[in-house]
């Protein structure tokens, strides 16, 4: 089955990027700002071309959109890879080992198959569209947790959090008093699948990139959770807000963060 091939190619690439960041982490690093906050070090362009490198190889007419790199067009657009080759580089710039390698793949649209490999724990998730989600070959599955009361959530906040703070902020103020704690780790890829194998019950962000969720909202839903837009929406990796959850959770989360996000778009 070809979902399986590109599952284990996605494999190879991740893990042989993560080797390198791994060995990396406590080297002396070259750091560039896009942004007032937002960075990229030299590692993450390493970690992308090494990946890029084993995709063009074995899928040479595929589309691929890439945090570094961008949008690289091909003959096949009906394929399309989404790349984060370094999903924490802040943290990994300072040393702080939780950051991921995330990809996915979408055909037609739609995301078929996705890894997301967290080097430092070597913890390799995994999954394809149908087939179920893994955890270093384990099935996995979201928690059961029903009260909101009694969930652990995790968050994130966007690099122009100083333009926009009020809008998750509030939410965090918010959820913080209704739920039993929140972790802000800084890996998007990471919360989505701590989500999916049941560590946490929830997770809601805004201003994410589409490599940044994609491979991971796949793997949460074929654990058996739910991801939707803040305002319940159908889920993209397009969209600029992602809440995701075990399911029995979700419309709590959804009532809390449309009270306090006014002004946060669909």
């Amino acid at each position: 089955m070809m979902r399986n091939y590109y599952l284990e190619v996605a494999i190879h690439a991740a893990l042989t990027a993560g080797a390198v960041l791994r060995d990396n982490l406590s080297q002396p690093h070259q750091l560039v700002f896009k942004g007032a906050t937002d960075l990229v070090t030299e590692m993450d362009r390493q970690a992308e071309s090494i990946i890029l490198t084993i995709l063009r190889d074995r899928f040479p007419d595929h589309g691929i959109l890439s945090e570094e790199k961008g949008r690289i067009k091909q003959n096949r657009e009906k394929f399309l890879w989404l790349i984060d080759p370094l999903d924490g580089t802040t943290n990994y710039a300072h040393g702080f080992p939780w950051y991921a390698v995330s990809i996915a793949l979408q055909e037609d649209n739609t995301v078929i198959a996705a890894v997301v490999y967290h080097p430092e724990m070597e913890e390799l998730f995994s999954a394809t569209r149908g087939g179920g989600a893994f955890l270093n070959k384990q099935k996995i599955a979201v928690s059961q947790q029903t009260a909101l009361g009694q969930s652990l959530l995790a968050t994130g906040f966007p690099y122009n959090i100083q333009q926009k703070s009020e809008k998750n902020i509030e939410n965090f103020t918010a959820l913080l008093l209704q739920s039993q704690g929140i972790r802000r780790a800084g890996a998007a890829a990471l919360d989505l699948c701590y989500t999916a194998c049941g560590r946490f019950d929830g997770f809601w962000e805004f201003g994410l990139a589409p490599w940044d969720t994609a491979a991971g909202s796949l793997i949460l839903t074929e654990a058996g959770g739910t991801i939707t837009t803040f305002h319940g929406k159908p889920y993209s990796p397009f969209n600029e807000t992602v809440v995701a959850s075990n399911g029995s959770i979700h419309q709590s989360l959804l009532r809390v963060l449309n009270k306090f996000s006014r002004s946060t778009t669909k």
